[in-house]
């Protein structure tokens, strides 16, 4: 079962994810978590360097879905200026939603990569959809009230995973 919380890799950012690297596996569309994954959870749009990560994928034809728990106003202001699909509420690690995005961007579970900063939410629940999965640094260290106690479990699941050799990365 803690397999299920392994990541196939772990990056610093969104920055790191490139998209001949992804074609290169396949991959032809992302379903990306917002939230300390492509901005801080406290900011409302996309820096100009999401802005121009999000272009750089539709240049090389890569889909992206955005995926998160939070409210559709909180999504929506966010997406739309990208003129990007997203689901709200998506009530993650469920593999429902991931598997409706996929299904919306008309692609095999094996043409989609799921990026997200949670272990708990993100890489669960697009394990459990089988589809590929990259963990990135949160961008912040502040958090909601949820995802700080997901943070503490995160945390000890990193930490067992380390100590079994099953991680080789390091926390900053």
């Amino acid at each position: 079962m803690l397999k299920k919380f392994l990541p196939n890799e772990h990056v610093k950012s969104i920055f790191d994810v490139h998209p001949v690297v992804l074609r290169k596996k396949g991959i032809k569309g992302i379903i990306t978590d917002l939230d300390n994954t492509l901005v801080a959870w406290d900011v409302r749009n996309a820096t100009p360097e999401v802005i121009q990560w999000f272009k750089l994928m539709k240049e090389y034809d890569i889909k992206v879905t955005i995926i998160s728990n939070n409210k559709q106003e909180r999504v929506k202001i966010f997406s739309e200026p990208l003129d990007t699909p997203f689901v709200f509420s998506a009530r993650k690690p469920l593999s429902h939603a991931f598997k409706s995005a996929a299904k919306e961007m008309n692609l095999k579970k094996e043409e989609v990569a799921v990026i997200g900063d949670q272990l708990l939410t993100d890489v669960l629940g697009g394990n459990f959809a089988g589809f590929y999965t990259i963990l990135v640094v949160p961008i912040v260290k502040t958090d909601g009230k949820i995802t700080r106690i997901n943070r503490k479990i995160e945390r000890r699941i990193l930490s067992y995973m380390r100590k079994k050799g099953k991680i080789t990365w390091e926390e900053k």
